[in-house]
């Protein structure tokens, strides 16, 4: 298969530090189609040697077993152009259009790795140019609008230019290999599907920990803030993969018509509700891993007073017959304790318990990262001297089941990155979000963003290095349950 992949926001950090290491992992790999050219495309004055240097001085910042060595990045640069581009010139379009047309390739991707607000120029000019033919597919990364309605223009403009099936919108997390093997877990095993419902399962918790701060994405995150950042979308996704009902088939619709039907059914929040559920927090200076780390408004680009959040932690429900009553918990926050993500589904207590000693509930911890991988945690019998009690009943211990996906599968493990790009490429939807998803998510947070604005407390502070505002132990300690570290 030929095509051409082409990247607006060529010299962003998002392409240099993900999308062209994913695409050398995937041509490393083998993984990438042979016949095939990578564009990047921005305002700065370069040719396609300057770039490639650019781009080789970039990737060294990779891990080590991820950089490319000079004679692999020689050979993978021979596919990688540039052309200086202004995005607001119907000209630099039609000389990007001949470009294509130079090879007419069966598949032209043309990747928006810029701000979402210049998506609907960009869709428009490229409609405009005639870039928008059936062998076209754009993919628009996230953060998709602000708000609803910025995210429903740019929907109806991309709508405009092209048909949903050409509208890849991008969440990185679908593409984990934990996530699918989430999806495998349960759709391609019996054992525990019987028992994904209300009657078995206690509680979940997602997080998504970061235990670096903002950086130089001061300016940027002030404006987003960390439920648009992380819980509008890769929360609320890796939720739906999580209670979504069987699909009919692996088809995309099919699955994405499940996850739809699951963001339909949270309990919408009111101005009541998100004082009474949703913790919102802003770090200040701490100390992590050993070393000390400015407070949030001391970042740079940051202005002073900024009520941003930099973390969230909510309490919500999916109303309907396999889950009524049982609570999801979301957490997400920079400066944090450690770096990891994970899904936790913690199962009911035995309804009578014949063993002395305290009860642990089973549970199945699904990592992200950094490990990524299965745990399954149980109670086993020691069958060792002493370990009965008076009566001869055993005691017994907790024990898990841990499985390494890294261990299990060591050879050529595609990145979340590399399989949504390789995934894009061969046309296929089932990672990416369609339109409705993507507004219904908008939809269901909104509510937050507006009691937000109506609230005089403002942001609660946490310490660089904790895991957050003690508000959020309350969240969940009020129904009983701790958060993973706190067991």
């Amino acid at each position: 298969m030929s095509f051409d992949l082409v990247f607006f926001g060529g010299t962003g950090d998002l392409t240099w530090r993900k999308l062209m290491p994913a695409l050398f992992q995937a041509w490393r790999h083998g993984k990438l189609p042979a016949d095939g050219r990578i564009l990047a495309v921005a305002r700065d004055q370069r040719d396609d040697a300057g770039y490639r240097d650019w781009l080789k001085d970039r990737l060294q910042a990779a891990d080590t077993a991820k950089r490319p060595t000079d004679e692999e990045f020689e050979q993978f640069s021979q596919l990688v152009h540039y052309r200086p581009m202004d995005l607001s010139k119907p000209d630099d379009y039609q000389r990007l259009k001949r470009w294509l047309d130079e090879r007419n390739a069966d598949t032209a991707v043309i990747y928006l790795a810029t701000s979402p607000h210049l998506f609907p120029v960009i869709c428009t000019q490229l409609g405009a140019a005639g870039l928008n033919h059936d062998r076209v597919r754009v993919v628009l990364e996230k953060p998709l609008g602000h708000d609803l309605a910025s995210a429903q223009e740019i929907n109806r403009v991309v709508r405009s230019v092209f048909s949903e099936r050409q509208a890849f919108r991008i969440d990185h997390y679908l593409g984990k290999p934990s996530v699918q093997n989430l999806m495998a877990l349960r759709f391609g095993n019996v054992l525990f599907e019987p028992l994904w419902r209300r009657e078995s399962i206690a509680n979940i918790q997602i997080t998504l920990a970061e235990s670096l701060g903002v950086g130089t994405r001061g300016d940027f995150y002030d404006r987003t803030g960390a439920l648009r950042d992380m819980i509008q979308n890769h929360a609320l996704q890796l939720l739906t993969m999580v209670a979504m009902e069987p699909p009919s088939s692996a088809d995309a619709d099919a699955i994405r018509d499940e996850k739809l039907k699951v963001l339909r059914s949270l309990k919408p929040f009111d101005a009541v509700s998100v004082a009474r559920d949703v913790v919102r927090g802003q770090y200040r200076a701490g100390t992590v891993e050993g070393q000390p780390v400015k407070g949030y408004l001391e970042e740079d680009k940051v202005p002073g007073g900024s009520a941003t959040e930099t973390f969230v932690a909510l309490r919500c429900e999916v109303q309907n017959w396999r889950w009524a009553g049982v609570p999801f918990y979301l957490r997400t926050g920079k400066r944090l304790a450690t770096r990891h993500a994970e899904i936790v589904v913690n199962f009911r207590s035995t309804p009578h318990s014949i063993f002395p000693g305290a009860a642990h509930p089973n549970k199945l911890v699904i990592k992200l990262q950094p490990e990524d991988g299965l745990e399954l945690h149980l109670l086993a019998a020691k069958g060792s001297v002493g370990s009965t009690d008076a009566s001869g009943a055993e005691k017994l211990s907790p024990v898990s089941l841990d499985l390494d996906f890294d261990k299990a599968f060591p050879t050529d493990r595609v990145g979340a990155y590399e399989r949504m790009l390789l995934d894009a490429l061969a046309g296929r939807l089932n990672l990416f979000v369609r339109s409705d998803e993507q507004e219904q998510a908008w939809r269901w947070v909104e509510p937050i963003l507006e009691a937000w604005k109506q609230d005089p407390h403002g942001v609660r502070t946490y310490a660089a290095g904790t895991w957050g505002p003690p508000a959020a132990s309350a969240l969940v300690a009020r129904d009983g349950f701790t958060w993973p570290e706190e067991a």
